[in-house]
């Protein structure tokens, strides 16, 4: 078997005994939809996909979801099926909380840039009104781009971390300019949002969220792509709270092809206001010279 298909099949045995694991530890209650709000019709609009969660370690209760999710995208049928499933300037960064270990979930409803009401056969134009994803994005010139990751570490109070201050939920991905503005340079950067009071956040209350924080570097060239985020969330590490996100940063106007694409590292001091980015790999530039296109990132004490 070639060296590549042994990887492959050892990570494959790895998860599926993950998976085994998780399934005696946690007990088989049954499934739970976590896209509570988005309609069975029409599509694109009851699309989801790049689920990714988050658990509380202060309160082992409380779980986030997120999901490249498409309740605000015009119907398929309106205007141009040719560029279905998106609407321009629309997010689709979706967000879910439960408060109960998973069982039962909440999806909130915000306002921002929705296409929502858009089905067909006219052509849509985008207004501001009801959204299902995450909020502040188009009052700072952005749209939500998908490719969640999130992750919950202690809120910092007095220039320091400790989980009696609560807890913060950090939700990165993408983002890109609204048509007409620029608010950073290039094709797609990696925004991230946070919120001190998930309850509220799950009440639909949208100043519970912080307007999102561009994270990496961007030149007119570049396209980040593919990004994870950590919080170190171990009292006894000195670095704890610091948050770390890795990403893949597809240069020279690339988007999403391998010409050349380094994989970088951003890392907050201060709950994810500022970030401080540093390239991890070789900017290699084609598939013979082996690439990586995404990452994980994790921390101990």
């Amino acid at each position: 078997m070639p060296a590549r298909s042994r990887h492959v099949a050892a990570f494959v045995a790895a998860l599926l005994l993950a998976l085994a694991w998780t399934t005696t530890a946690v007990g088989t209650s049954g499934d739970a939809q976590v896209s509570v709000g988005s309609p069975s019709t029409p599509f694109s609009q009851n699309k989801q996909n790049e689920p990714a969660l988050a658990v509380d370690a202060a309160h082992p209760n409380v779980l986030v979801a997120g999901a490249n999710d498409n309740i605000d995208m015009e119907a398929c049928n309106a205007g141009d099926p040719t560029t279905c499933p998106f609407t321009r300037g629309v997010g689709v960064s979706g967000v879910y909380f439960s408060f109960d270990s998973g069982s039962t979930w909440t999806q909130p409803t915000y306002t921002g840039l929705t296409a929502r009401d858009c089905l067909g056969p006219a052509p849509c134009t985008p207004t501001v009104g009801p959204i299902g994803t995450l909020p502040w994005y188009y009052e700072a010139g952005l749209s939500s781009g998908g490719d969640p990751a999130v992750a919950f570490g202690p809120r910092p109070s007095n220039g320091g971390f400790s989980w009696a201050n609560g807890s913060r939920l950090y939700y990165a991905n993408l983002a890109a300019n609204l048509p007409g503005t620029a608010a950073f340079r290039g094709a797609e950067a990696v925004a991230v949002s946070r919120t001190d009071d998930v309850a509220a956040a799950a009440a639909g209350d949208k100043g519970a969220w912080m307007p999102p924080v561009i994270v990496t570097r961007q030149s007119n060239t570049t396209f980040s792509d593919k990004e994870q985020i950590w919080a170190d969330n171990a009292a006894s590490s000195p670095f704890f709270g610091n948050v770390y996100i890795c990403n893949a940063s597809f240069l020279s106007n690339s988007r999403g092809n391998a010409s050349p694409v380094p994989i970088v590292v951003s890392r907050s001091t201060d709950g994810g206001a500022t970030w401080r980015t540093k390239q991890a790999s070789a900017a290699v530039s084609n598939v013979q010279h082996g690439f990586s296109s995404g990452c994980t990132v994790r921390t101990d004490s």
